[in-house]
Protein backbone atom coordinates (compact mmCIF):
# COMPACT_ATOMS: atom_id res chain seq x y z
CA UNK A 1 0.00 0.00 0.00
CA UNK A 2 2.97 2.42 1.22
CA UNK A 3 4.84 3.72 -1.58
CA UNK A 4 8.44 2.52 -0.22
CA UNK A 5 8.74 -1.41 -0.70
CA UNK A 6 12.87 -1.44 0.03
CA UNK A 7 12.64 -2.65 3.82
CA UNK A 8 16.53 -2.31 5.46
CA UNK A 9 17.07 -4.34 8.98
CA UNK A 10 17.98 -0.17 10.04
CA UNK A 11 13.99 0.72 9.62
CA UNK A 12 13.13 -2.79 11.64
CA UNK A 13 15.14 -1.87 14.79
CA UNK A 14 14.05 1.51 15.11
CA UNK A 15 12.57 1.81 18.69
CA UNK A 16 9.04 2.66 19.81
CA UNK A 17 10.37 6.03 21.00
CA UNK A 18 11.82 6.88 17.56
CA UNK A 19 8.85 5.54 15.03
CA UNK A 20 6.78 8.36 13.32
CA UNK A 21 4.05 5.69 13.94
CA UNK A 22 3.98 6.25 17.74
CA UNK A 23 0.97 8.57 17.65
CA UNK A 24 -1.20 5.93 15.88
CA UNK A 25 -0.28 2.62 18.02
CA UNK A 26 0.15 1.43 21.38
CA UNK A 27 2.92 3.70 23.06
CA UNK A 28 0.17 7.04 21.88
CA UNK A 29 -0.13 9.12 25.22
CA UNK A 30 2.44 7.41 26.99
CA UNK A 31 5.16 9.20 29.09
CA UNK A 32 9.10 8.34 27.90
CA UNK A 33 9.94 6.42 30.59
CA UNK A 34 6.86 4.09 29.88
CA UNK A 35 7.39 3.94 26.37
CA UNK A 36 10.80 2.36 26.81
CA UNK A 37 9.05 0.02 29.26
CA UNK A 38 6.29 -1.25 26.33
CA UNK A 39 9.33 -0.76 23.92
CA UNK A 40 11.68 -3.73 26.05
CA UNK A 41 8.52 -6.42 25.00
CA UNK A 42 8.19 -5.73 21.88
CA UNK A 43 9.98 -8.61 19.35
CA UNK A 44 11.13 -7.55 15.59
CA UNK A 45 12.45 -9.95 12.91
CA UNK A 46 13.47 -10.16 9.71
CA UNK A 47 11.30 -8.61 6.79
CA UNK A 48 8.36 -10.56 6.00
CA UNK A 49 6.87 -10.82 2.35
CA UNK A 50 3.93 -10.98 0.03
CA UNK A 51 2.33 -14.47 1.19
CA UNK A 52 3.72 -15.28 4.41
CA UNK A 53 1.53 -15.55 7.05
CA UNK A 54 1.42 -13.53 10.50
CA UNK A 55 -0.96 -16.05 12.38
CA UNK A 56 -3.40 -18.91 10.98
CA UNK A 57 -7.34 -19.51 11.74
CA UNK A 58 -7.33 -21.96 14.27
CA UNK A 59 -3.75 -21.35 16.05
CA UNK A 60 -3.16 -20.56 19.67
CA UNK A 61 -3.14 -16.29 20.86
CA UNK A 62 -0.24 -15.79 21.85
CA UNK A 63 1.10 -12.29 20.47
CA UNK A 64 -0.67 -8.92 19.08
CA UNK A 65 0.73 -7.54 15.54
CA UNK A 66 1.44 -3.66 14.38
CA UNK A 67 2.20 -3.38 11.00
CA UNK A 68 5.30 -0.88 10.75
CA UNK A 69 5.96 -1.01 7.46
CA UNK A 70 3.55 -2.38 3.85
CA UNK A 71 0.32 -3.89 4.52
CA UNK A 72 -1.31 -7.43 5.80
CA UNK A 73 -4.87 -8.60 4.96
CA UNK A 74 -6.90 -10.55 7.46
CA UNK A 75 -9.65 -12.82 6.17
CA UNK A 76 -11.49 -15.93 7.17
CA UNK A 77 -11.10 -19.39 5.30
CA UNK A 78 -14.20 -20.68 4.10
CA UNK A 79 -15.12 -24.68 3.71
CA UNK A 80 -14.64 -24.58 -0.17
CA UNK A 81 -10.89 -23.34 0.29
CA UNK A 82 -11.91 -19.60 -0.91
CA UNK A 83 -11.95 -16.69 2.06
CA UNK A 84 -13.69 -13.82 3.34
CA UNK A 85 -11.58 -10.90 3.29
CA UNK A 86 -12.15 -8.80 6.98
CA UNK A 87 -9.44 -6.25 6.65
CA UNK A 88 -6.78 -4.44 5.23
CA UNK A 89 -4.01 -3.28 7.91
CA UNK A 90 -1.61 -0.25 7.41
CA UNK A 91 1.38 1.27 8.99
CA UNK A 92 0.52 1.85 12.83
CA UNK A 93 -2.39 -0.73 13.12
CA UNK A 94 -3.08 -3.23 15.39
CA UNK A 95 -3.60 -6.71 14.21
CA UNK A 96 -4.94 -9.56 16.57
CA UNK A 97 -7.16 -8.41 18.83
CA UNK A 98 -10.61 -10.34 17.98
CA UNK A 99 -8.72 -13.38 19.62
CA UNK A 100 -8.30 -12.54 23.01
CA UNK A 101 -11.69 -13.69 24.18
CA UNK A 102 -11.11 -17.30 22.38
CA UNK A 103 -7.31 -17.59 23.03
CA UNK A 104 -7.27 -18.43 19.76
CA UNK A 105 -7.53 -17.02 16.14
CA UNK A 106 -10.44 -16.89 14.40
CA UNK A 107 -9.06 -15.26 11.27
CA UNK A 108 -5.66 -15.49 9.79
CA UNK A 109 -3.52 -12.89 8.60
CA UNK A 110 -1.50 -12.43 5.39
CA UNK A 111 1.19 -10.06 4.47
CA UNK A 112 -0.02 -8.17 0.83
CA UNK A 113 3.64 -7.23 0.23
CA UNK A 114 7.22 -6.50 2.19
CA UNK A 115 6.47 -5.50 5.23
CA UNK A 116 7.93 -5.15 8.60
CA UNK A 117 6.00 -6.59 12.15
CA UNK A 118 6.39 -5.45 15.64
CA UNK A 119 5.09 -8.81 17.76
CA UNK A 120 4.01 -8.02 21.31
CA UNK A 121 3.61 -10.68 23.09
CA UNK A 122 0.18 -10.70 24.73
CA UNK A 123 0.78 -12.15 28.61
CA UNK A 124 3.80 -9.90 28.34
CA UNK A 125 1.45 -6.55 27.45
CA UNK A 126 -0.89 -7.70 30.11
CA UNK A 127 1.26 -7.15 32.59
CA UNK A 128 2.58 -3.61 31.41
CA UNK A 129 -0.94 -2.76 31.40
CA UNK A 130 -1.59 -3.41 35.43
CA UNK A 131 0.60 -1.08 36.10
CA UNK A 132 0.99 1.36 33.65
CA UNK A 133 -2.68 2.70 33.33
CA UNK A 134 -2.59 5.48 30.18
CA UNK A 135 -1.15 1.86 28.57
CA UNK A 136 -4.62 0.22 29.71
CA UNK A 137 -6.58 3.06 28.34
CA UNK A 138 -4.97 2.94 25.04
CA UNK A 139 -5.88 -0.64 24.95
CA UNK A 140 -9.57 0.24 25.99
CA UNK A 141 -9.58 2.93 23.00
CA UNK A 142 -7.90 0.41 20.56
CA UNK A 143 -11.37 -2.30 21.79
CA UNK A 144 -13.57 0.31 21.31
CA UNK A 145 -12.52 1.38 17.67
CA UNK A 146 -12.58 -1.92 16.23
CA UNK A 147 -16.13 -2.39 17.61
CA UNK A 148 -16.90 0.86 15.92
CA UNK A 149 -15.42 -0.10 12.69
CA UNK A 150 -17.77 -3.34 12.85
CA UNK A 151 -20.84 -1.32 13.11
CA UNK A 152 -19.42 0.82 9.77
CA UNK A 153 -18.55 -1.66 7.95
CA UNK A 154 -22.33 -3.14 8.95
CA UNK A 155 -24.03 -0.38 7.55
CA UNK A 156 -21.85 0.18 4.32
CA UNK A 157 -22.61 -3.37 3.55
CA UNK A 158 -26.50 -3.44 4.25
CA UNK A 159 -27.34 0.54 3.42
CA UNK A 160 -24.76 1.24 0.23
CA UNK A 161 -25.18 0.08 -3.11
CA UNK A 162 -21.80 -0.67 -5.31
CA UNK A 163 -20.99 2.71 -6.34
CA UNK A 164 -21.21 4.39 -2.88
CA UNK A 165 -19.04 0.85 -1.16
CA UNK A 166 -15.95 1.75 -3.80
CA UNK A 167 -16.00 5.22 -3.26
CA UNK A 168 -15.83 5.07 0.77
CA UNK A 169 -13.04 2.21 0.41
CA UNK A 170 -10.89 4.45 -1.66
CA UNK A 171 -11.51 7.89 0.45
CA UNK A 172 -10.90 5.43 3.88
CA UNK A 173 -7.96 4.68 2.20
CA UNK A 174 -6.61 8.36 1.09
CA UNK A 175 -7.18 9.82 4.93
CA UNK A 176 -5.54 6.42 6.23
CA UNK A 177 -2.37 7.14 4.00
CA UNK A 178 -2.35 10.70 4.87
CA UNK A 179 -2.22 10.45 8.49
CA UNK A 180 0.65 8.08 8.12
CA UNK A 181 2.69 11.43 6.36
CA UNK A 182 1.58 9.56 2.97
CA UNK A 183 -0.27 11.36 -0.52
CA UNK A 184 -4.01 10.53 -0.55
CA UNK A 185 -4.22 11.28 -3.83
CA UNK A 186 -1.56 8.81 -5.15
CA UNK A 187 -0.73 5.24 -3.74
CA UNK A 188 -0.60 2.23 -5.19
CA UNK A 189 -3.30 -0.93 -4.32
CA UNK A 190 -1.12 -4.20 -2.74
CA UNK A 191 -4.86 -5.93 -3.08
CA UNK A 192 -6.07 -7.24 -5.90
CA UNK A 193 -9.86 -6.10 -7.54
CA UNK A 194 -10.66 -9.73 -6.31
CA UNK A 195 -9.51 -9.20 -2.62
CA UNK A 196 -11.29 -5.70 -2.98
CA UNK A 197 -14.55 -7.12 -4.12
CA UNK A 198 -14.50 -9.72 -1.58
CA UNK A 199 -13.90 -7.29 1.02
CA UNK A 200 -16.78 -5.07 -0.20
CA UNK A 201 -18.98 -7.77 -1.09
CA UNK A 202 -19.32 -7.10 -4.47
CA UNK A 203 -17.93 -9.21 -7.90
CA UNK A 204 -14.55 -8.70 -9.25
CA UNK A 205 -16.58 -7.55 -12.91
CA UNK A 206 -18.28 -4.82 -11.01
CA UNK A 207 -14.94 -3.68 -8.99
CA UNK A 208 -13.44 -3.71 -12.61
CA UNK A 209 -16.50 -2.02 -14.08
CA UNK A 210 -16.35 0.94 -11.43
CA UNK A 211 -12.69 1.76 -11.65
CA UNK A 212 -13.34 2.00 -15.25
CA UNK A 213 -16.27 4.65 -14.33
CA UNK A 214 -14.59 6.45 -11.99
CA UNK A 215 -11.79 7.19 -14.23
CA UNK A 216 -14.14 8.39 -17.51
CA UNK A 217 -16.14 10.59 -15.02
CA UNK A 218 -12.67 12.20 -14.26
CA UNK A 219 -12.95 11.39 -10.59
CA UNK A 220 -9.79 8.92 -10.51
CA UNK A 221 -6.81 7.72 -12.84
CA UNK A 222 -6.18 3.91 -12.70
CA UNK A 223 -2.68 2.34 -14.10
CA UNK A 224 -3.66 -1.54 -12.83
CA UNK A 225 -3.13 -0.83 -8.73
CA UNK A 226 -1.25 2.96 -9.63
CA UNK A 227 -4.06 5.14 -8.37
CA UNK A 228 -4.49 9.00 -8.28
CA UNK A 229 -7.26 10.54 -7.26
CA UNK A 230 -8.13 13.54 -9.41
CA UNK A 231 -11.62 14.95 -7.95
CA UNK A 232 -11.68 13.73 -4.05
CA UNK A 233 -14.85 16.10 -3.83
CA UNK A 234 -16.65 14.16 -6.40
CA UNK A 235 -15.88 10.84 -4.51
CA UNK A 236 -17.05 12.01 -1.31
CA UNK A 237 -20.57 13.03 -3.13
CA UNK A 238 -20.77 10.01 -4.08
CA UNK A 239 -20.71 8.77 -0.46
CA UNK A 240 -22.53 11.07 0.88
CA UNK A 241 -21.03 11.06 4.64
CA UNK A 242 -17.71 10.37 6.44
CA UNK A 243 -16.40 6.73 5.05
CA UNK A 244 -14.71 3.98 7.08
CA UNK A 245 -11.67 5.18 8.61
CA UNK A 246 -9.17 3.22 11.05
CA UNK A 247 -8.09 -0.47 10.14
CA UNK A 248 -10.40 -1.44 7.72
CA UNK A 249 -11.67 -4.78 9.31
CA UNK A 250 -14.82 -6.34 9.28
CA UNK A 251 -16.54 -8.65 11.49
CA UNK A 252 -16.05 -12.90 11.35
Amino acid sequence: MTQHKVISFETIRVACRNCNLATLCLPMGLCPEDVERLDGIVKRSRPLHRGDYLFRSGERFRSLYVVKTGSVKTYSPSEEGGEQVLGFHLPGEIIGLDAIEKDCHICSARVLETSAICEIPFARLEELTCCIPSLQHQMFRLLSKEIGHDTDMLLLLGKRNAEERLAAFLLSLSRRLQKRGLSPYDFYLSMSRHEIGNYLGLAVETVSRLFTRFQDEGLLHVDRKHVMIRDISGLESIVGHQPLEGNQQRSS
